[in-house]
């Protein structure tokens, strides 16, 4: 008992998975601040390093699909979170979903896991399950897997999360911001039952200390159950915009839809089309038993229009934790970079530009800190946008992903079609490429100071290629680089020394 004669709180040493995406990214600083340990499993740890919660969290490396790599990970663990999911890895999804799933419960069990929590896709009822879309399938059928296994566990299912950064709050905002008149699917008419990220982590946190003979699902949803198109016209009151004229058309099927999102939102075509299927039927939940063992306090959970208050008031104070960029896109390189010790060789192109800076390394680092989203590439933005529209049509994440924060960057953003593979604060930021590409790319820049106390700026565009069409792109693009990457160098030394005489 604590000295004011209330019980001591459980604590837990929990395992999270998925920690470098939206959810997992915001739920680790919340156990932590209700007094649980935590360890988190990831395929690039050095994408957790710069978060602020990182020294006070173990970090392992491994993945889900791994049978080794998750048994040690959940060594000494009380309760697992598993918050990864497959989806627009290709065809086979629901097959590595699923595995992955059944490796993850087996080797839960065999450590002595004492709860698995898991957050799913709130389904239809009366639906037949090969009716469902494939996202919302495999997302109970993993779900299935863990109720099943000899693991308590507590699966949560939820339908639109609203929050900064959600893919769903992105989708909803930049739909209503951007188009005034606009041309919808049918879904626009589907009900949903939307919750805010902040009732989500609740839900999750208090999960970890429910009752061990507790083995079921839990449908998480907002007090409003509304359609699309009412999502749509509370957003557009809450943004202070004009009221949106919404003309749905029953001829846009789910992968038009998919192409239609993506090409007016931030959100690719590839996670656009799983969040339109889902909303091809009515979700909206049908108990709030999770209320029993995880209460609602005075005004939870937060209603519709607040959490869009919420979520917007965050954006505009560049306040985004997490985004749901903050995944690394399926499908991503992950191959050693060309500075690795075990580098295998091969063919590696490269474009090198060094420039003396009239200006302090700290105003030349601010310059290269600050590249991308709004602030541009500082070279040729036709250039940069066309390349940027080309990622878009086949597929990629494109230009729109922007940026988590304008002014800082740390290791795992993602950086319009860039991720931040490296950052040393002052000195080094490397990109890796996530646009389409036959082959691997990387774009360095370095703030130095030479032997003779002067402000240099390197700059590195590196391609490592894939075949012999890997090679034909490199040097199909490269009579373009002296204006492209060329124009960036000049441009970034310049703006460093206007910075810097701002500053004097």
């Amino acid at each position: 008992m604590g000295t004011d004669g209330q019980p001591e709180p459980e604590h837990r040493h929990c395992l999270v998975t998925g920690a470098s995406g939206y959810i997992g990214g915001r739920l680790v600083p919340e156990l932590l601040e209700a007094g649980h340990r935590v360890r988190c499993l990831a395929r690039s740890p050095g994408k957790l390093r710069d978060h602020p919660w990182a020294a006070d969290a173990e970090t392992v490396r491994g993945d889900v699909t791994d049978t080794e790599s998750v048994a040690a990970a959940l060594h000494g663990i009380d309760v697992a979170y598993y918050l990864v999911h497959a989806l627009g890895t290709g065809s086979g999804f629901e097959d590595t979903d699923r595995r992955a799933a059944r490796i993850f419960a087996a080797q839960a069990h065999a450590a002595g896991v004492r709860r698995i929590v898991y957050l799913g896709g709130l389904t239809p009822r009366n639906v037949p399950h090969e009716s469902l879309s494939p996202h919302l399938r495999s997302r109970a059928e993993v779900g299935r897997v863990f109720l099943d296994s000899p693991v308590p566990a507590t699966v949560l299912r939820a339908a639109v999360v609203i929050g900064s950064g959600s893919a769903s709050f992105e989708m909803l905002r930049y739909l209503t911001e951007r188009l005034p008149v606009m041309v919808t699917p049918t879904w626009v008419h589907t009900r949903t039952q939307p919750i805010g990220v902040r009732d989500v982590l609740r839900y999750l946190v208090g999960s970890a200390t429910m009752p061990d003979d507790v083995n079921r699902t839990f449908d998480i949803g907002g007090p409003d159950v509304l359609t699309y198109r009412e999502m749509m016209d509370r957003y557009a009151a809450v943004a202070g915009l004009r009221h949106r004229m919404i003309l749905p058309v029953p001829v846009l099927t789910p992968r038009l839809s998919s192409h239609w999102v993506g090409l007016v939102t931030p959100v690719p075509a590839s996670l656009a089309r799983p969040l339109t299927e889902s909303l091809r039927h009515e979700v909206v939940c049908h108990e709030h038993d999770v209320a029993r063992y995880v209460p609602d306090p005075p005004g939870t959970p937060l209603p519709f229009t607040e959490a869009l208050s919420l979520a917007l008031r965050r954006v505009r104070e560049a306040q985004v934790a997490t985004r749901w960029s903050s995944a690394a896109v399926p499908g991503a390189p992950s191959d050693p970079l060309p500075t690795d010790p075990d580098w295998a060789g091969g063919s590696l192109y490269q474009d090198e530009r060094r420039r003396t800076v009239d200006a302090s390394r700290s105003s030349l680092w601010q310059v290269i800190e600050g590249i991308g989203g709004d602030n541009g590439w500082y070279s040729f933005p036709l250039a940069w946008a066309v390349r940027g529209w080309l990622d878009r049509f086949v597929g990629g994440v494109g230009l729109r992903r922007g940026r988590r924060d304008a002014h800082r960057l740390r290791a795992g953003d993602s950086l319009d079609f860039w991720r931040v593979e490296e950052i040393e604060p002052g000195r080094l930021l490397r990109l890796r490429a996530e646009m389409r590409l036959p082959g691997l790319a990387w774009l360095e820049m370095s703030a130095e100071t030479d032997d003779e106390g002067r402000t240099r700026y390197r700059q590195r565009a590196l391609f490592h290629p894939r075949g012999l069409l890997g090679h034909a792109y490199w040097w199909a693009v490269s009579p373009f680089h002296a204006v492209v990457f060329g124009g960036m160098a000049r441009n970034i030394t310049r703006a460093a020394k206007g910075l810097n005489s701002r500053h004097r």
